[in-house]
């Protein structure tokens, strides 16, 4: 019998060695199964699994079974209450089902049965989600003057400043998620560890992107001015960058432009300290703009701006409902339809 491919480095299987002929492909199998998720969330997976395993050692329980329904339920319920062995903090609803995902993701690697739908599992997680469950907490939308004074305070004058004025430009234009941005390669040869590539076009940009469903394709046309068009913006940092493939954002130092993707927090990075420098709500103390602002704010800001009938903006946003394209509308006319009056009062 083989071993799983998922399996993580370090995890040996009880099973007897394979092959000698089939020991190439274990490493290429791993890659690919990696490539089923994106890095972040295999990277929040694998913490998770540690902080499982951690809570585990800390309670004195042996490490097998791993799966048992009644002590994950248990580990659901220290993190609500945040109980000390759990850290001593509690966490969130949406922290918690997150948790739950990863181990079962985890359990499933490793060939370890499991049943979420499990009473010790389902009754502790609807009795939380009923205890601490609260609307979601949403990242304040950046509008289209908030950009142009963000913009103000990145001159075109370094390669530094060139890149994330693209950054900022096209993550608005295309309501970018930040691991689409920084994952952009440049052609489909690239495509494998990007997560989408452009395409130019006399009235625009045409991004192909590898979405949670499947590829999607996003519209950016030219702005009205060669200082706000998002277009303009990438020609310009890819021109003066000198990049033709390969990965089109990445670290700069001085002159020097890397060879690696830019980390997809540096997009979140960005938009607090613009938020901040630019004086964007300059009603809140920099820590709740540091707070409030972060790389979805893009997202949320062309939802909001976009004067356009609520199709188009979902098709770009790659929604699959209108009713998750409306929660990112932070200014819209809520009662523009009213039931009230159409049933006659």
């Amino acid at each position: 019998m083989s071993r799983p491919p998922a399996l993580p480095e370090g995890e040996q299987p009880s099973d007897a060695p394979l092959p000698a002929k089939l020991e190439p492909l274990v490493e290429t199998a791993r890659a690919y199964a990696r490539a089923a998720t994106s890095e972040n969330t295999n990277r929040a997976y694998a913490a998770d699994w540690r902080d499982y395993l951690r809570w585990r050692a800390r309670q004195g329980l042996d490490l097998r079974p791993l799966a048992d329904p009644e002590c994950v339920g248990l580990y659901l319920a220290a993190l609500a209450s945040g109980a000390k062995g759990a850290g001593g903090k509690a966490r969130t609803v949406g922290t918690i089902e997150r948790r739950l995902s990863a181990l079962v993701w985890n359990f499933a690697q490793r060939s370890l049965p499991f049943d979420r739908k499990d009473r010790h599992v389902a009754t502790v997680l609807a009795g939380v989600r009923r205890t601490h469950g609260r609307p979601p907490v949403q990242k304040e939308a950046l509008l289209p003057e908030h950009v142009v004074a963000m913009l103000d305070a990145l001159p075109p004058s370094t390669l530094r400043n060139l890149r994330d004025r693209a950054i900022l430009l096209l993550g608005f234009a295309g309501g970018l998620r930040r691991s689409e941005i920084a994952g952009l390669v440049m052609s489909p040869e690239d495509s494998l560890e990007g997560s989408g590539w452009p395409e130019f076009f006399e009235k625009g940009v045409l991004l192909t992107l590898r979405g949670k469903t499947g590829w999607r394709e996003v519209e950016i046309g030219r702005g009205s001015s060669e200082r706000t068009c998002p277009v303009a913006a990438l020609e310009a940092w890819l021109k003066f960058a000198r990049i033709a493939r390969g990965p089109v954002f990445r670290a700069v130092v001085g002159r020097a432009v890397g060879s690696e993707s830019l980390n997809d927090r540096h997009v979140a990075r960005l938009i607090k300290r613009l938020a901040v420098t630019a004086g964007v709500r300059g009603d809140l103390s920099e820590r709740d703009r540091e707070e409030k602002f972060s790389g979805h704010s893009l997202r949320a800001g062309l939802a909001s701006s976009a004067e356009i009938d609520e199709r188009y903006v979902q098709k770009h946003l790659g929604h699959a409902s209108a009713e998750m394209t409306r929660r990112y509308q932070r200014r819209r006319d809520r009662f523009r339809i009213n039931m009230t009056k159409a049933a006659g009062l």
